[in-house]
């Protein structure tokens, strides 16, 4: 199948299980394809629960690095806004003298070869192949590609932290202590991942859809059942906007009595061109006719804080989670654009790393830089870290 086929299938199935109210849907076929996937949650919590069953019974080893280890994760898949989280932690980490290693997984990284990968399982190589380091803390070593997304991202933002890349983070661990000198590691997404010890377990809820329609997996966005909030240290509600989150937190609170609740913000700050690194304060948005262009997982925020800021949307380009662009992508996105009247193309910063190189545009491409504020409580952001990391 085709990466555009794919991704169109993929497409149809996110905006699937990710409907609250299917009750209108009278296509028998959709109906019995959301009953299908609904024995397929009911079974993949069942696997869940008994892994989890594994890990606290002590069958299932905890593995302990010798040095601090904070997970920053979330019970739903994407769209909490997890990535500006992680890097303000590493960044406040790091200034306050910490050798900060960020442990991620790469999710749609390049794979090597199917062979490759399968002759490696036979062989027993997984193990003793070492992690993809995105970074040593002083030069970037990898590109999206080989690294992925968030990681690269991370990377670029974050010039004195490590970032390593692989499904054993208890092997990376071991690699960015002993061999990059590491004393402190963050978990990227990192609640589910139980065979290394935390020494902090942080769960992102978002405030717009905190646990989609219910459904864990493949029927709903859950990972595993709500209920195991319980092990989170810290909850973080992100992407508020002032409202009133009480219910919210009380739900919460019922399903974890000692959990600190920290209310956050995503907030815009600048524009910066893709190609040139030009910079523009976001004044520049007000009355400018754009177009936006995202592959994530919830691209309706994006949008909406672009119109918040004085964009008119003219065109509106939503692609797969993760989307991999390819360059007659981005011409004809610009030329679209230009016919359209739109003086801007405007992505997002996760989207602006898979962008491939152009030597002119003749509509300049934007992306848009977004960081936390906290908005609960009287301290502030890095208060809050220490407070997390330094207790």
């Amino acid at each position: 199948m085709s990466n555009n086929r794919l991704e169109r299938v993929e497409k149809f199935i996110a905006d699937l299980i990710t409907r609250r109210d299917t009750s209108r849907i009278r296509d028998r076929r959709i109906r019995f394809l959301l009953g299908v996937l609904q024995q397929f949650s009911y079974a993949f919590q069942g696997v869940v629960r008994i892994r989890h069953y594994l890990y606290d019974t002590g069958i299932f080893r905890h593995h302990t690095l010798g040095c601090q280890v904070i997970s920053i994760g979330n019970l739903t898949v994407g769209g909490t806004g997890k990535t500006p989280v992680v890097e303000v932690f590493a960044r406040d980490l790091s200034r306050k003298g910490r050798k900060v290693a960020i442990l991620s997984r790469g999710y749609k990284k390049e794979m090597p070869p199917l062979m490759e990968r399968l002759i490696g399982k036979l062989l027993l190589r997984e193990g003793r192949t070492p992690p993809r380091v995105v970074s040593d803390g002083k030069t970037l070593l990898l590109d999206s590609a080989m690294g992925g997304d968030e990681p690269y991202m991370l990377a670029s933002n974050l010039p004195d932290v490590a970032v390593l890349v692989d499904k054993d983070r208890v092997k990376s661990g071991r690699y960015a202590i002993n061999k990059l000198g590491c004393d402190t590691l963050i978990l990227d997404d990192g609640f589910q991942y139980r065979s290394l010890k935390h020494r902090a377990e942080i769960v992102l809820v978002d405030s717009k859809n905190p646990f989609g329609n219910g459904f864990a997996l493949p029927r709903g966005v859950l990972r595993e059942p709500v209920l195991n909030l319980g092990r989170a240290d810290y909850v973080f509600i992100t992407k508020c906007d002032g409202s009133d989150n009480s219910e919210l937190k009380a739900e919460i609170r019922r399903l974890n009595a000692r959990a600190e609740i920290v209310e956050c913000a995503h907030r815009a700050r600048y524009l910066k061109n893709v190609f040139t690194a030009t910079r523009h304060e976001l004044g520049y948005l007000n009355g400018l006719a754009v177009t936006a262009v995202s592959g994530i997982a919830a691209p309706e925020g994006f949008e909406k804080e672009l119109e918040r800021r004085g964009a008119r949307l003219v065109l509106r380009e939503r692609f797969a989670d993760h989307h991999r662009y390819t360059q007659q992508q981005i011409i004809d996105l610009i030329n679209r654009s230009r016919e359209a009247g739109a003086a801007a193309l405007i992505t997002t910063e996760k989207d602006a790393v898979r962008f491939p190189r152009l030597d002119r545009t003749d509509v300049p491409v934007y992306f848009l830089r977004v960081d936390i504020e906290l908005l609960s409580g009287s301290e502030d952001f890095n208060a809050c870290i220490s407070r997390i990391c330094f207790q």
